[in-house]
């Protein structure tokens, strides 16, 4: 899989959309052990779903990591800095595949990055080892690698005219383990642990909205990919548009666009 370049003006189209799972997972976490707790975002992108944290927890010191320069840049410039309950917003470069606290948290979370991570799960004990007692890890994924989106996309991919140049940089199919896998691995890790599903029925507004919404993740590798060939790229894009709009109709209202999602929330014990 290549490792995608980010546009946050993309990725931000969407941003309400792709706020309201982070909103469901933080409902699910649990009270933390510290007054002014010590909180770390991994894979925080442009800032904007990280500020919900100093919301929920407005004392708290919250550090929003991540790889790629544009979508820091983005996050320093619209969100960094003291927090309204005294706490403070920062962010800083890391990556998720080697990142381990450099102090005890109380809350790590994650929002739509691991599956982006190959091996996320065998991260999670020295995550778990990095939080306070009482703390908790909490992450959600897309779980939809199997939607028409991907597969259509992964289908096209692989098509004589572009198999050489892109069959080999998408989102593996295994890029997410299933509900029963993750449960496993992190029950057996002490923790108590609830995992569970939730399907999302976006509606989207415009034109090719569907397209629009994966320019911004899932179809990242691919434009990247294409970068330097910007003919090819208008190409690609066109044929993978025409088969969007046959699996993705309009409707009067908007285009409906299914998104099934996986959520964890992890809580050591004290």
């Amino acid at each position: 899989m290549t490792n995608p370049t980010w546009d946050p003006g993309q990725y931000l189209r969407h941003a309400d959309h792709r706020a309201r799972p982070f909103t469901d997972l933080l409902a699910r976490v649990p009270d933390l052990p510290a007054r002014a707790p010590r909180i770390a975002d991994l894979g925080c992108g442009p800032g904007n779903a990280t500020v919900q944290l100093t919301r929920r927890w407005p004392t708290a010191h919250v550090t929003g990591y991540d790889n790629s320069p544009e979508m820091l840049d983005a996050a320093h410039t619209a969100h960094e800095g003291p927090t309204g309950g005294g706490g403070r917003l920062d962010f800083a470069h890391a990556d998720v595949r080697s990142w381990r606290p450099g102090e005890p948290c109380d809350l790590i979370v994650s929002n739509a990055t691991l599956q982006w991570v190959p091996g996320h799960a065998d991260r999670f004990a020295d995550w778990i080892d990095g939080l306070a007692p009482g703390g908790t890890l909490a992450f959600q994924v897309p779980d939809n690698i199997d939607a028409p989106l991907h597969a259509l996309m992964r289908e096209l991919a692989g098509t004589p005219r572009w198999k050489s140049r892109l069959v080999d940089v998408l989102r593996r199919t295994d890029s997410v383990f299933t509900p029963g896998a993750y449960l496993d691995r992190l029950a057996r890790l002490g923790c108590a642990t609830d995992v569970w599903q939730t399907t999302y029925l976006h509606v989207l507004p415009g034109a090719d909205p569907v397209l629009d919404w994966v320019k911004g993740t899932g179809l990242r590798p691919a434009l990247t990919a294409l970068a330097d060939d910007p003919e090819a790229r208008d190409a690609f894009l066109a044929e993978y548009r025409d088969l969007l709009r046959e699996a993705y109709p309009g409707a009067p209202y908007g285009t409906v666009m299914a998104f099934r999602r996986l959520f964890a929330v992890v809580v050591k014990e004290t």
